[in-house]
């Protein structure tokens, strides 16, 4: 867990904003520079582009040279596509957007050297620069890339203090050996397994199982690095090296499963690897088919290669190249003002495809803190129950004491004395509160006083009190479920999700129980990180072979492989930690599970938009091939049918910006 606890809610989504900026800065310093340099060369090339038109106005040069003065914005602009269309046909996947684009531009620099035909330059570089210009837009959009995930690690513990000969050395726990003594004070990590020799502490695991409540440990335990030591100072023996202990596989899986995750293709890559084709064998055939069925091949053939150049160029999707990656950009834009941050334009598609919803339990769909849930008094009334309880626990820094000091804040400013505060590891504490002995704990505290107590139907952390040796009654403690959880839930099911599923550290019973309040399909709980990651990998699959996609929603470090591995991973920001901020691919920043269901909306809305886009860009073009093939279209007919639909599909894409609730 993150260090926003004690804030208020809105400093703390003002908190995580910041925490992100500090760390993007030291990976996108690169990228902004690219960035500039993209928006430098993009000028730079209008200028030459404008300097070009005026030379082949005023000075009376041959085709030649004309190309070669062409050439220089043309190839400034171009050289990116031109690689990226050779690299392609190298692998032998020849048909992408940048093949498409080389073929039109080259065909447009040729033209003019064929009998008969006008030179059409200045177009070639025009639809190169329109071509940069949408991939600009991609590239901002996208600029948000993960990058490597370990140094930001929330768990990677930096130092491990050794025993040797004698003294306390803090060193890197990598230089570690197995068998060697380790002191972990309290509110340090624990930087590789072992076992207990010396001390008692309570150790936060949220991190790594999401288990919210501390486990408690004596001499003897096995305890396992990442875990947050609490209270007491605790001496291990190494039984593992840094390499293998849990961190360094968690940290391991979750790199690994960014890696295999097929980076998801970008609308526009799609689309292209249909339609390029379909436009370079079409081009093909009405250069061919007509001269050869007209009998004098020779003297048809350059007007219908000219025709057939013209078609190329009607068909570069210009209106496609910067209308669609607008439109991603317009909804990614809108989703951020709701708070929902997504990294890309390529899981916008994903989104809107998604069958199953994948929850964490603690800190996604519940608070991941713990609150009083119920008092049931067997003697007084809850209110004195609550308020001797909030006396005992004044001094203790157990997450539950904060919950019972929180249950009755008042109890910090009477005059009841306390004394004798003693804290009975393992069992609870007692104290003198106004001359009676209090006890607070479990039932081993309760029968160690004769107090007779009984079990409570609730799930969650029981907490028993007794008065004097008599049994008082007991205290409820529970993770509270978020507000706005249960509505988030129905609106999944609204949206046409298939299956909502939980997965969680926690307890059999709690699971049970938040499952049925929520109303959730399936849960599993009591899980280890590598658990969820084979449970997300099962629902995967039964997913694909549905072609639908998995979404996954969590906080919390042993969220972090499974965020990776599915198709698109959902953080919940405001108290998610850096890991699995880093690891997702949409970022929630208030944490309101509800965003989900927005989030999917959003998506569906941005590619209705997109494919309108589509249809209409193509439906003019080939209307206006229709007219070349026909020799009625010129070449500006062409480009202005191309730069007409580009300006009306992108005032289409700027709806994507607004987003109806």
């Amino acid at each position: 867990m993150s260090h926003h606890h004690h804030h208020h809610h809105d400093e703390q989504s003002h908190e995580c904003h910041c925490n992100e900026h500090v760390h993007e800065s030291h990976h996108h310093e690169h990228e902004h520079g690219s960035l500039k340099k993209q928006i430098l060369i993009i000028a730079l090339t209008v200028i030459l582009l404008i300097g070009a038109v005026l030379i082949e106005k005023y000075c009376h040069l041959s085709t030649w040279q004309l190309l070669l003065v062409y050439l220089v914005p043309y190839l400034l602009i171009g050289q990116g596509t031109l690689k990226e269309a050779l690299e392609g046909l190298v692998h032998g996947e020849a048909f992408n957007e940048h093949f498409l684009m080389s073929v039109a531009t080259l065909g447009a620099l040729s033209i003019g050297f064929l009998p008969g035909a006008n030179t059409q330059f200045p177009e070639a570089v025009f639809v190169m620069l329109f071509f940069q210009v949408g991939e600009l837009f991609e590239g901002y959009a996208e600029g948000k890339s993960r990058a490597s995930i370990s140094h930001l690690m929330d768990i990677r513990p930096d130092v491990a203090l050794v025993e040797r000969s004698g003294a306390t050395v803090s060193i890197s726990p990598s230089d570690v050996t197995i068998g060697e003594t380790v002191v972990v004070k309290p509110g340090e990590k624990v930087p590789l397994d072992g076992i207990v020799i010396e001390g008692r502490s309570a150790l936060n695991t949220v991190a790594l199982t999401g288990e919210s409540v501390p486990r408690e440990v004596v001499e003897g335990d096995e305890v396992i690095s990442g875990c947050i030591n609490l209270s007491g100072v605790l001496k291990l023996r190494t039984t593992k090296s840094f390499g293998e202990s849990t961190v360094s596989k968690i940290l391991e899986l979750v790199e690994h499963a960014t890696e295999n995750k097929s980076k998801s293709e970008s609308f526009i890559t799609r689309f292209a690897r249909y339609y390029t084709p379909i436009v370079v064998f079409a081009a093909i055939a009405v250069a061919f088919i007509p001269p050869l069925l007209s009998g004098s091949f020779s003297s048809t053939f350059p007007t219908w290669l000219y025709r057939a150049l013209m078609f190329l160029i009607v068909s570069c999707p210009c209106a496609l190249v910067i209308s669609v990656p607008l439109t991603f950009f317009g909804g990614i834009g809108g989703a951020s003002r709701q708070g929902i941050l997504i990294k890309g334009s390529s899981y916008m598609d994903i989104l809107s495809k998604v069958g199953t919803v994948v929850f964490d339990k603690t800190g996604t769909l519940t608070h991941g803190q713990f609150v009083v849930e119920a008092v049931h008094p067997e003697r007084f009334d809850e209110r004195h129950l609550l308020h001797l309880a909030a006396h005992v626990e004044q001094f203790s820094t157990h997450p539950i004491a904060i919950a019972l000091r929180d249950a009755f804040p008042e109890a910090s400013t009477d005059s009841c004395s306390v004394s004798d505060v003693e804290e009975i590891s393992g069992h609870g504490i007692r104290a003198l509160v106004d001359g009676r002995q209090v006890c607070v704990g479990n039932t081993k505290l309760m029968e160690s006083v004769g107090a007779v107590w009984h079990d409570c139907h609730l799930p969650g952390t029981i907490i028993h009190m007794s008065i004097d040796g008599v049994y008082a009654g007991h205290i409820v403690i529970n993770d509270a479920i978020k507000t706005d959880s249960n509505s988030a839930i129905e609106q999944l099911k609204l949206q046409g999700t298939d299956h909502v599923v939980m997965l969680t550290g926690d307890r059999e019973d709690v699971a049970a129980h938040v499952a049925r309040q929520l109303h959730i399909d399936d849960y599993n709980s009591e899980l280890l990180p590598t658990d969820k990651a084979l449970h997300v990998e099962r629902l995967l699959a039964e997913c694909h072979a549905n072609n639908r996609s998995l979404a996954f929603v969590g906080d919390g470090i042993n969220d972090a492989p499974v965020l990776a591995l599915s198709d698109v991973g959902i953080a919940m920001g405001g108290l998610g930690s850096d890991a699995a901020i880093e690891a997702s691919d949409i970022v929630i920043m208030d944490d309101c599970p509800t965003k989900v269901a927005l989030a999917m909306k959003i998506a569906r809305r941005t590619l209705g938009i997109a494919w309108e886009n589509v249809l209409f860009a193509i439906g003019v073009k080939v209307a206006v091939l229709l007219l070349a093939v026909f020799g009625l279209g010129t070449l500006w007919m062409a480009v202005f049918a191309d730069v007409g639909v580009t300006v009306l599909a992108v005032l289409n894409a700027m709806r994507a910006l607004k987003i109806s609730h």
